[in-house]
Parts: C-alpha cells; structure tokens; sequence
C-alpha cells in the first residue's frame, strides 16, 4: 500500500492545541460528575514510627462530613503483596494506603477525609487529631553506603552489564588518569497538574475512573486486582494529563483512596493532592557515584570504572541503569562497572525523565571533560578519539549510530573551533565566558501496542488506542501518522487515546511510544486497506478486480491503482456500498511479543551531543547559561515541532538539574523541607537564553519500519554536565556535587 499525501517529518500543529487554549480538555480532577463527594488526605508528621490514637468523633461530628478513612475502619483488600505490584512495581513489598498503624516515610498518607464540599473536607482534616509514637529514622544516604547490596534479588531488579577486560591492568596502562566522586540530590517531578482521581460511581461496583496517569491500563489493572472489580466495572479515562516526566508511571495512592471511598459510600468521590503532598511518593534517587578513567599517550582509554550507590525505600528496591551507559558509549576495552542500594526512611523512588541515564550522564560527561584535561586534549577531540562503532557491552552491530554527526553539525553550529582551552581564558567584557560540553546514549525501544482503525461513511477516520498524551504530542503524531498512510487530509482523521476500553497499549514513557504506537497505526490502516480493496472488488470494479495491496495507493479521500491513477473509487463510497455504518480493522500484537523474546540482532539506540555557553560573574558568581546547542540523532523525526518542543524542554531541564534543582531533605526531621514551587527552584524565562535543536539525519530501518528512535529522554542527557564542564571552563572551578549553588563558587 502507498500514499500520496505527505505529513510523516512535516511541523504539523498539534491537533489537541485548541482544546488546551479553549479549555475544553478536561483534566483528572476537573469532571464534575453528578453527587461528587471531595476526599482530602491527611499526611503523616513524622517519618518513622506508628500511630497509637485518632480522636475521630468531633470531626465526623460535623455537618457535611461523610467519614474519615483511616487503618482502623477500611475495608478488608487483597492479600497478596502480588495484588499491590503495578506494571513497572519494582522488587520488595508495595506501598498499601492505610494498611496498619506503622509509619515508614514523613507525608506518608494516615488517613482520607470525605465531605460534601472541598473546603469541608480541608478544613476537617487539618483539626483530625492523631497521635504517634516516633522512633529513629535515617535518611542521610551517605552514613549508609557500608551497607549498600547489589540489587536484583526478583526480576525487576536491574543488574549492570559484566565488567568486560581488566580494568586494574588498563589503569596501570595508563600515562593519564582521573578518579573523583560525583552526587546530586533527589528531585521530584513536579508537573503542573498534581495527582487527582475522580471515581463516577454508576451503581453495582462499576465506576468511571478519571484519573492522572501514564498508563490508564496498569491504573486499571491495580484496582481490579485490590478490590476485585472487573474490567468492565472500572473503566479508567486519562485524555490528558498536565505533565507527567515519569511520576505517572505508577498508581499513586489518591486513586486506591478515591475508589476505596467510593466503593465504600456508594457515591462519586474526588481526592485530590497538594504541592505538598507531590513530594509525598515516588522521586529521581538520590546518588553517589566514583568514577575513574586511565588513557593512552593518543588519549584512547585503557580503562574505565564507573560505580553508584542509590537511595531507595525500605520496603521496595527501585533500580535504575545508572552505570550501564558508560560501558556503551565509549570505546574501552577494560570496563568495570557497579551498582548498589541502601535502604533509608523515604518512600520509593520512581522512574523520572531519563532514569539512570540522567544520573550516570552527569558523573561520565563530567569525568570525561576531567580526563580529556589531563590528557591535554579537547574535550570534543577526546570523545572522536574514543568513538564507539560497536556496542562492545552487548557485543552487537549499532543499527545506526549518527552521533560524530551530532559532533560535527553541534560543534559547527556553536562556534566550537573558537574556543581557547585554557580556564578563565575567555571574556566578554567583565564576565567569565566558559565553553563545554558533554553527550548521551538513550535505548530505541518498542513495545507491544494494539491500535483500531475505522473508517465511516463520510469519509472519516477514527484510529485509537488506549495509549496517553502527556503533552509530548501523541495526540498530532499519531494523526499525521495516519492520514499519510490512508491519503486523507488531517481534517479528516481523528485520533483517540487514554480510556481502558480502547485496544491496549503500554505505558506512555521509554521513549517508546511514537515507535511502538506509531507503527501499529501503519499496521492497522494496511488492514484497513485491504478491507477496502476487498470492498472495491466486491462492487466488480474491473481496475481492482486481481489488485494486491501493494498495486494501489491511498490519496485524496480515493483508492487508486498504482499503474494508472485515473482509476479510482472514493473510501467514503466504498463504505456506503458496504451497508455498514464503518469498515475498520484492528492489528494483533502477538508477533510483536514474541520478536520481544528473540535475542536482539543490534544495538539500538538513540544519541545526542551538547554544546553550551556560559557567562559567570567573577564577583558574585552568578551564571547564566546564554547558548546551548543540542544536536540530536534520534531516527526518524515524525514532527519536528512538537519533537523540537521535547528537546527544548529537555534542555531547560537539564539547565534545572546543573543549577538549581534539588529537593532539600531536614534529616532531622526526615521530611524534605522546600515542598512547593517557591523554594524547589526550576527556571523561569529569564534563566533560559537561546537554545538551538538540531536532529541529525538518521535513517535506520533495523529499529522498526518507521525508524523512529524517541525524543523524551534523550535531549535531557548531557545538558547537565555540559553546563557544569563549561562552569569549570569559565572559573577554573570544578564542581562534582550538582545542583552547582552560588555558594561551591565562592
């Protein structure tokens, strides 16, 4: 099947744009469904300890106060620790809400107040009297790396890749060396739109469930499994989310509180977080990371060591691919790599943009521009010489690899060949100019996805999927996807997404959704082609009579014959001749799951290269970051104004990590402190400058027959350590603790 209508790399307006201006789209907490009652959750003070009274009376004693949920009335649930795990749960016990008196993380939630209005409910919780015994807690990462172990006791655990070589033998090789430690903080999310669920009770256990998340089936899944409903008694509906960056992921606990209540009090029933109660769950771990590099007199690496240590919750052990980067992206022979947890006295962290990579980019790139100093090399000239054509950790052939393009077009477009190597050694006027720059790796993953197409008989089609937008522009892509493979205008194709009565889709993070929703959309329009030629054969149109699918073209609301395009029929008259109000056709996702199984033939990965600019003040050592370029090789582009958009975001979050954002933890009370948007400091419009994108040409049609890479991730990888590299190259400072405050400067 081909087509002659040409939207697939063309920047496409996004089609939901007018719904988010016009305020039609509707978030998780903005259904207002008839006798809607409001649940506000109470969080714990302390971060340790238990819970040994709670003077509930007065406050149900209140007019317009329905009940207070909390460990000494909820309902019995399942048992199971398997009940609880979501699709991406990681190894240990799941988190249960109001399961028992214990107290294991500060904000954790104690108790649900449910009222006939928001600001009764509010108001209710704040005078709820609870009291709890407090023991000793322990947050401080640091005080327990002696206990950190190597993670991977179920299958989710994550396990880096062997240690190839000798890495003892290669540092000696050596003539130049560097070895220093790195950290950053935890971080939260943060989106815009906190987490809220708005459960419709619709009578006989079966609810409409609006609710902020990643992934509406893994939602779905995990209510059913805790309370025993079906899947046509929880429907869950995501249109939109306001920004997810990975917290989505998981089912946070005000959906397991909205239903529970509902299911409870028969009646509708919203719960809704706080600023405050967004830095209650999952968040980037904190992490401690040595990193240690030997090279040749040609400045080729002999060796390279790169070990981590993650904070993660006393009850579960999230993993993430922290140091597996470093034995991809670089050509060494000798590589010893490690990862370990320590469990200290806060929730879970959770997979946030880029996780793993973010961190472990930050202490390579880094350490990279370290070494390529001490080799008395530039640090762009370090990396050429130390390029990998072969994935030696996967011992695989790269399906492609365009990154010595990133360098050269990045490099060519910043002015790079101008810069003097030399600290301190370049000004304008009285600020310290600093030059650097660092770059990453990301996987090009796809996964299973189901999508039906269905054409009406007007012409119009209707592709869906159970898939989510979280404002990365799946909603456009997925129409321009669409259009060009049936030839119709993008007036004529209507995309649908996020309701669990849709076909089923993975989670919407990895990177992998454009490449895993994108190229079942081609596959269900080809079915719904040769649903049509069949149609057109049917009516003894003579022109169609033998044609296969690959004989005609879609263009123009028309069916056409490849070899002579004035024989022709119109999809809409196609379908009226049908006698059914449509024709569609759904793609199976079972080939898909098993070439999952087979062993992988390349590596397959998306790259990028980051050149920034810096300008310091040498009095007060403020920096501004007035240039960035990020060069990124990533397949296929679909879009590139809403992959632009993803790129851009990338960057000013890496700027974000480098500068400023952290979340700041009292260990003496366990809690983090700068809980709201006032004190977690991210950029605002006068922190970010010029940021030029480019996406290098990449064609790979190994990767999936779109050859499409994915954005999400890796536009944040490097950013961070390039602004930091160029900091160094401006003060003669190097800072290795991020985020880099005013007062490592002075």
């Amino acid at each position: 099947m081909s087509h002659t209508t040409d939207y697939i790399g063309k920047p496409t307006n996004r089609v939901d744009g007018p719904a988010k201006v016009l305020g039609t789209a509707k978030y998780a907490a903005e259904f207002n469904v008839p006798n809607l009652l409001y649940g506000y959750v109470v969080s714990s003070p302390i971060a340790k300890g238990k819970i040994t009274k709670i003077d509930a009376a007065p406050v149900l004693a209140l007019p317009g106060v329905q009940e207070i949920f909390t460990h000494e009335n909820v309902p019995g649930f399942a048992f199971l620790d398997r009940s609880y795990k979501d699709d991406v749960a990681p190894g240990g016990s799941p988190f249960r809400p109001l399961h028992d008196a214990e107290i294991k993380y500060s904000l954790q939630p104690v108790a649900l107040v449910v009222a006939d209005t928001f600001e009764l409910a509010r108001y209710a919780a704040s005078i709820l009297h609870i009291e709890y015994e407090e023991v000793a807690h322990e947050t401080e990462l640091v005080k327990h790396i002696d206990e950190a172990y190597e993670p991977g006791r179920g299958k989710t655990g994550y396990k880096p890749p062997k240690s190839r070589g000798n890495f003892g033998k290669g540092w000696k090789e050596g003539v130049a060396h560097m070895e220093a430690q790195y950290s950053h903080h935890a971080q939260h999310h943060n989106p815009m739109e906190m987490f809220a669920t708005t459960v419709e009770w619709l009578g006989d256990k079966k609810l409409n469930i609006y609710d902020k998340t990643q992934g509406v089936f893994n939602s779905q899944q995990y209510v059913n499994k805790i309370f025993g409903l079906s899947k046509d008694q929880a429907r869950v509906i995501s249109k939109y989310t306001g920004g997810g960056f990975g917290s989505g992921l998981r089912p946070q606990y005000q959906l397991f509180l909205a239903v529970m209540a509902s299911l409870q009090l028969e009646r509708s029933v919203r719960v809704s977080l706080t600023r405050e109660q967004m830095f209650s769950f999952g968040h980037r771990p904190e992490t401690l990371q040595h990193v240690a590099l030997a090279t040749a007199a040609d400045g080729s690496l002999t060796g390279i060591n790169h070990f981590a240590v993650a904070e993660t919750s006393q009850f579960e052990d999230f993993t993430e691919n922290v140091v597996g980067w470093s034995g991809t992206l670089y050509d060494c022979k000798n590589v010893e790599l490690g990862y370990r947890l320590a469990k200290v006295d806060v929730f879970s962290p959770l997979d946030m943009r880029a996780p793993g990579a973010a961190s472990g980019s930050i202490a390579l790139e880094i350490a990279m521009d370290e070494m390529a100093y001490a080799a008395g090399l530039d640090p762009l000239e370090f990396r050429i010489r130390n390029y990998s054509d072969f994935d030696q950790a996967q011992n695989l052939p790269y399906s492609s690899k365009a990154l010595r393009k990133c360098y050269a077009e990045g490099a060519a477009k910043f002015g790079w060949e101008k810069r003097t190597a030399k600290p301190g050694s370049m000004r304008d006027g009285k600020m310290l100019v600093g030059w650097g720059m660092g770059g990453g790796i990301w996987d090009a993953s796809k996964m299973p996805a189901t999508v039906k197409a269905s054409l009406d008989a007007d012409g119009h089609l209707t592709v869906s999927s159970g898939t989510n937008e979280i404002g990365t522009g799946t909603y456009t892509i997925m129409t321009q996807i669409a259009a060009e493979s049936m030839g119709l205008p993008i007036e004529a194709v209507t995309f649908v997404l996020g309701d669990t009565t849709l076909p089923e889709s993975p989670l919407q993070g990895g990177s992998w959704t454009a490449a895993s929703v994108g190229n079942s959309v081609v596959e269900a329009c080809t079915k719904l082609g040769e649903a049509l030629l069949k149609q057109a054969q049917k009516m003894d149109h003579p022109a169609f009579k033998d044609a296969k699918i690959d004989d005609v073209q879609f263009a123009n609301g028309q069916l056409r014959l490849r070899s002579d395009e004035t024989q022709a029929v119109v999809l809409r008259d196609l379908v009226q001749a049908s006698g059914e109000p449509k024709i569609e056709a759904e793609n199976s996702t079972a080939l898909a799951k098993l070439e999952m199984l087979k062993p992988p033939k390349y590596s397959m990965h998306a790259h990028n290269a980051v050149f920034v600019e810096v300008k310091v003040d040498p009095d007060l050592m403020t920096v501004h970051v007035t240039r960035v370029v990020n060069a990124v090789a990533a397949g296929r582009i679909i879009n590139p104004k809403t992959a632009r958009s993803q790129v851009l975001g990338s960057v000013v979050w890496g700027i974000s990590s480098a500068l400023m954002e952290e979340s700041v933890m009292d260990h003496r009370f366990g809690r983090y402190m700068n809980h709201n948007y006032a004190e977690y400091h991210v950029p605002v419009n006068a922190d970010i400058h010029d940021i030029d994108v480019i996406f290098v040409s990449e064609e790979d049609d190994k990767v999936n027959p779109l050859g499409i890479k994915g954005l999400g991730e890796v536009g944040l990888l490097g950013v961070a350590a390039a602004v930091t590299n160029a900091i160094y190259h401006a003060t003669g400072k190097r800072v290795r603790d991020l985020p880099v405050t005013i007062d490592k400067l002075l």
